[in-house]
């Protein structure tokens, strides 16, 4: 039998993961960003960026999960990361660069909590936040294109990241 939304027996967890968006500014993107986050049980969503469509062509791709996912929206992102960063946060950007990592190969800090840096659709990460973060990660990829969505780029990175976190029995 199939299950549906009313017959799912998921246990319910929160993690402590926030996604920092940087200028993502597409408003089916951040309405898919709040289903990610829902499904992963991300503790909350900042998104950075002086335009940030919070309108119905986002809810109509939400369906309802920006009102129980926590979020906020900030003007600086450079700001808000270094925030998180004195705050005690592992700092991970999403990020193809010559000095990036698998994000496969990386190992998740036990004691912090961690915030993911994801960029505008189009530039990506910005310098200066790449410098700010404590790793810069990719998703390896074997097909022609380089790049992908930034919500499915952020969807395979949580699944990374909470699968560690879950088989290490931390208790957040």
């Amino acid at each position: 039998m199939q299950l549906n939304h009313y017959n799912t027996n998921f246990n319910k967890r929160t993690f402590p993961i926030t996604i920092i968006c940087e200028n993502v500014t597409n408003a089916p993107n951040i309405g898919s960003l709040f289903r990610t986050a829902d499904a992963f049980g991300i503790e909350k969503i900042v998104f950075c960026g002086e335009q940030i469509p919070l309108g119905r062509k986002m809810t109509k791709t939400s369906r309802a999960t920006e009102k129980v996912v926590p979020f906020e929206v900030k003007e600086n992102a450079s700001e808000t990361v270094s925030q998180y960063k004195e705050a005690g946060y592992h700092l991970v950007a999403l990020e193809i660069t010559s000095e990036s990592t698998s994000i496969h190969t990386s190992n998740f800090p036990k004691e912090k909590p961690i915030a993911i840096v994801i960029g505008d659709e189009n530039f990506g990460v910005s310098q200066d936040i790449l410098k700010q973060c404590d790793a810069v990660l990719h998703i390896d990829m074997f097909g022609q294109n380089s790049s992908m969505n930034v919500v499915q780029a952020a969807t395979i990175a949580l699944y990374e990241i909470t699968k560690q976190i879950s088989c290490e029995g931390r208790s957040f």
